[in-house]
């Protein structure tokens, strides 16, 4: 059983190395805290790697990968469009953040992306075919240590990142990434031919918006000094 757990636990850390669900434990770090991010995580690994260890070793089947991914895609639309939304609807000073939203709320936003993202992944099509052929429960503490191994790594890579950058940025970059992801969920499950170029093709959407808001920032910025010059003046 220990050599199943090892063995399960390097399958998944390897796995989620570079994959999405690792970018989206750095994106998440570096919005809300860090503790959050964790736990949600682990809730998440638990019921993701509990079904695709039930589904290895009972059913030896897989789940319907693309209504999945769909329904990925427009739950990481949202959690984008709503970061986006707070970072620009904002009226803190431009260097500020806007309040992050709640340990629960936060929380909730973590386990609904994870676990939607985790279905029908690699990694838990890794974690079934592992089960296949030995014990489930084995593979299910291996394959739980292992994804929240990687989230813990890449949660200590946002946070360090995220010392050295302004707040507001961060907000904004997190929203564009998590259109970045629904993107690249949906061309994933359906237009798998692209193969590397489906990043190149998730990154349009997001790359104009952010030229936009950039634009629109330096616009905002700019009157607000002509503003504050015409004060000075009268």
């Amino acid at each position: 059983m220990i050599a199943t757990i090892a063995l399960s636990f390097g399958v998944l850390f390897l796995a989620e190395l570079g994959d999405k669900s690792q970018l989206m434990a750095l994106t998440f770090s570096l919005r809300y805290r860090w503790w959050v991010v964790l736990a949600g995580i682990s809730v998440a690994s638990v019921a993701v790697n509990l079904i695709a260890a039930g589904v290895g070793h009972f059913l030896g089947t897989a789940l319907p990968a693309n209504a999945i991914a769909v329904i990925t895609a427009l739950t990481l639309l949202v959690v984008g469009l709503w970061t986006l939304r707070d970072a620009l609807t904002s009226t803190a000073d431009a260097e500020e953040a806007p309040a992050p939203p709640s340990a629960r709320n936060a929380f909730l936003v973590v386990i609904s992306a994870f676990t939607l993202a985790e279905l029908g992944d690699r990694t838990m099509f890794a974690a079934a075919a592992l089960a296949s052929n030995n014990s489930w429960l084995a593979v299910w503490i291996g394959s739980v240590a292992g994804m929240v191994a990687a989230g813990g790594l890449a949660i200590l890579v946002g946070k360090i990142a995220g010392k050295h950058l302004p707040e507001r940025g961060i907000a904004i970059a997190s929203g564009l990434l998590f259109l970045f992801f629904a993107g690249k969920t949906v061309l994933d499950a359906f237009a798998p031919s692209l193969g590397w170029a489906s990043v190149g093709v998730a990154l349009i959407a997001p790359a104009m918006l952010g030229a936009g808001v950039l634009v629109w920032r330096k616009r905002a910025q700019s009157a607000a000094r002509v503003g504050e010059l015409a004060d000075v003046t009268t």
